[in-house]
This record gives structure tokens, C-alpha cells and sequence, in this order.
């Protein structure tokens, strides 16, 4: 009974608070509904650095004569170098402000877009230099989209619209996923080396409409001394440790298996159905485009019901790993979509419940810091889903449907003994 009527809050309670509740909602996100598309246009632009070379790995294997391992590292450095930096533009960002963070961070990704590309076009040996550009891009994506997460909670004091705005945030992520591919292949259509010049250009727009239109909310406190701040955070997960480190685990690994799906689909388009170009782009798209739509309906319904966080991220986890390991039984082509759609549905649930939990339960001082380790986490997830898979295609396919439902069910397991929102209220 308990545990029912934390899921569904007593319908009296939710009525005497909602027209007051609603009012100042809507003044408030209706005042910032600008500052929100041009935040929003960074997870967008970051995902669209990443994810749209997806497609083009294995032209790029072709045009530089390498192998597939060192093609998903030209994937994997971008994280790489990111996981690193994120808590130092965390800490930055908690200090200095977020603006001042994620600006020169966007082009410093720019500026890496600009390296890869010439160095694709101009050099006979371009590998290298093309990491080279793509670790530079990861320095600035540990400055950009990790920086949003914690910017979004200074700017709204209702923990509705907190959890609302998050649900946008992470839908214009997956919304970039879902236009990864088709815009990758499109470009690549023309030159294999395009996508990596248009990066610099969707940097320079997003940098232009943040300068413009966030107005970062002035805070009267003064900048903690790193020795008592490092003392803060050091307590935050001696208390909250248990379900932050839950977390943390569970976004590295619905990453991991994201982008380990779309490796493996965009090779296997290729070698075994010889599926290219925008077509190929378009059916990568599909599980991305389901994983978006369910993004941005969880971000809608969660508001700022933990207890129903939990048990939507535990649900959409299960029937990714269960789609997954359907594919034992076959992967003839709409099927497995068929199967890594649902996938895409279970991982768009538990992502913005994911945001909301570590948004909602952190407090201000600490909130850049603890949400840009997250982030680190989901980079790491990032960075090692491609090389894996890469690694697995040398054996039978069954490895990697095994691998990654298997992963997928120990998150779903730390999900459901590990998040325990009734015990203790968030901030």
C-alpha cells in the first residue's frame, strides 16, 4: 500500500497544489522556453559530432586501410579524452559558471571538427591526425553537454520542471542520434570526409545561440574553497553513495549497449545485406527514433516521482535485455530492427529517469560535480561499445546478443536493489 501510493500520489494532495503549481510552471518555462532550445541545441550538436560518423566507419576503414578496431577508436578516443575532463569542467563549471565553461568549450570541439576534416581531406596518412582532431573534440564535449545536466537545475526551482526540461534535454540528445546516421550518410554521399567540416558549423551556431540567449541565474554565494568542497562531495557519496553509484553504473552501461548496437548494425548492414548510403542512414535511425519518442514521453510523465524513476528505468532495461537476447533466435534483417526498436524504446525510458535522479537528489553546490561523473560513465559506455563489439565480431554473433543482454540484466538488477528514492527524500 505504501509503495502504491508513492507511485501514484494521492489524487487530493496533487489537486490542491496544481493550479498554484501550474501558474508559476508555466510563467517559468514559458520565460525560459529560448534559453531551453539553445541548451538543448548542445547535446544535439555533441551527439551529432559522435554518432554521425557511425555510418561512415566503414568507408573510412576503406579510404585509410585500416582495420575495424582502429575504426571504432576513431569513435572511442572522442570518449575517452572526455571522461576524463568531465569532473574538471564539473568542479570548473560548480566555481567559475557553466557559461563560462561550456562556451570556449564548444569551439575547442569546433576547432578539433576543423583538424579531422583537413586532415582527412589533405593528408596521404591521416589517421592519426584524425584522432588527433577527435581527442580535441572530446576536450570540448567534456566541457558542453555535462555542463547542461547541472545548468538546468540552477535555473528552475520546481523539481517538475527540473525533471521536464531534463526530459527535453535528453530527447534533443536522442533526437541527434536519430539524425546521426541519415545526416552522416547523406554527407558522406558526397565526401567520405564531410561530416567531420559540418561539426564546426553546428559548434559556431550553438555557440552564437547561448551566448544570446542563456542567462545564467546569478548566485550570491561565494566559490566554496576546494579543500571544504572536496570535504562536501566526499560526504555527499559517504550518504548517498549506494544509489549514486548505481547510477553512475547503469548510464555506462545503457551507453555501452547503444552505441555497441549501432556498431554492430552498421556493419552488418554492409557485409552481410550490403545496405549503404542513406539507406543505410535510415535504418539506423529507426531504433533512434524510437529510443527519442520514448525519451521525451518518460521526461513528461516522470515530473518528480522517484519511486517512479526506479521502476521505469528497471522496466525499460529488462526489455532491452530481453529484445536483445531475442536475437539468438534469428537476425534476419526486420527482425533484429524489430528487436533493437524495442531495445531503443527501454534505454529512451531509463535515460531521463537516470538525469532526474542525480538532478533532483544532488544539491546545488555539488550538482556540476556529481552529474558531470555521471556523465564520465555514460562517456566510458560510450568509449567501450564499439571497440567490444568490434572485438566479439571476430566470433559467433550470438557472443554479442549474449554480452549485451547480459549486461543489460545486471543493470537492471543494480536498478532494483540499489535505487531505493522511498528511503530518503531528495533535496
Amino acid at each position: 500500500m505504501d509503495f502504491t501510493e508513492r507511485l501514484f500520489p494521492d489524487s487530493e494532495v496533487r489537486n490542491k497544489s496544481s493550479s498554484a503549481g501550474k501558474k508559476k510552471k508555466t510563467g517559468e518555462l514559458s520565460k525560459q522556453k529560448w534559453a531551453i532550445l539553445s541548451l538543448s541545441s548542445i547535446p544535439l550538436v555533441m551527439t551529432l559530432g559522435n554518432s554521425m560518423l557511425i555510418p561512415v566507419l566503414p568507408s573510412m576503414e576503406k579510404e585509410l586501410s585500416i582495420t575495424a578496431f582502429q575504426t571504432s577508436m576513431i569513435i572511442t578516443v572522442y570518449s575517452i579524452v572526455a571522461i576524463f575532463l568531465i569532473p574538471v569542467a564539473g568542479y570548473l563549471s560548480d566555481h567559475i559558471g557553466r557559461k563560462k565553461v561550456i562556451i570556449p568549450s564548444l569551439i575547442i570541439a569546433g576547432i578539433g571538427g576543423l583538424i579531422s576534416g583537413w586532415a582527412a581531406w589533405k593528408l596521404e596518412n591521416a589517421y592519426w591526425v584524425i584522432l588527433a582532431g577527435r581527442a580535441l573534440q572530446g576536450v570540448g564535449a567534456a566541457g558542453a553537454m555535462p555542463i547542461v545536466l547541472p545548468l538546468v537545475g540552477d535555473m528552475f526551482k520546481n523539481e517538475d520542471d527540473v525533471s521536464s526540461c531534463l526530459g527535453l534535454i535528453e530527447t534533443s540528445n536522442t533526437f541527434g542520434k536519430v539524425l546521426s546516421p541519415i545526416l552522416g550518410s547523406l554527407l558522406a554521399g558526397f565526401f567520405w570526409f564531410l561530416p567531420f567540416f559540418s561539426f564546426p558549423v553546428f559548434c559556431t551556431i550553438s555557440v552564437i545561440m547561448v551566448m544570446l540567449l542563456v542567462k545564467s541565474p546569478k548566485s550570491k554565494a561565494k566559490a566554496i574553497p576546494f579543500k571544504e568542497f572536496f570535504t562536501n562531495i566526499k560526504q555527499t557519496f559517504t550518504e548517498k553513495g549506494k544509489w549514486l553509484y548505481a547510477i553512475f553504473f547503469i548510464g555506462g552501461i545503457l551507453m555501452l549497449v547503444l552505441f555497441g548496437i549501432l556498431f554492430y548494425l552498421s556493419e552488418i548492414f554492409e557485409t552481410e545485406y550490403g545496405i549503404k548510403d542513406l539507406k543505410k542512414g535510415l535504418l539506423l535511425a529507426l531504433p533512434l527514433g524510437a529510443l527519442c519518442l520514448s525519451s521525451f514521453i518518460a521526461g513528461k510523465v516522470i515530473k518528480d516521482n522517484k519511486v517512479l524513476m526506479k521502476w521505469l528505468t528497471f522496466g525499460g532495461i529488462v526489455a532491452a535485455a530481453l529484445a536483445i537476447a531475442a536475437l539468438w533466435f534469428s537476425i534476419k534483417l526486420w527482425f533484429m530492427l524489430s528487436m533493437f526498436l524495442i531495445a531503443g524504446i527501454g534505454i529512451g525510458i531509463g535515460l531521463p529517469c537516470l538525469d532526474a535522479l542525480i538532478t533532483a537528489g544532488i544539491e546545488k553546490e555539488e550538482r556540476g560535480t556529481i552529474s558531470s561523473i555521471y556523465s564520465s560513465m555514460r562517456f566510458i559506455g560510450v568509449a567501450a561499445g564499439p571497440p567490444i563489439i568490434a572485438l566479439l565480431m571476430k566470433q559467433d554473433n550470438y557472443w554479442i546478443f549474449i554480452t549485451l543482454s547480459g549486461l543489460s540484466i545486471i543493470a537492471a538488477f543494480v536498478a532494483i536493489f540499489a535505487i531505493k528514492p522511498s528511503e530518503k527524500k531528495a533535496h
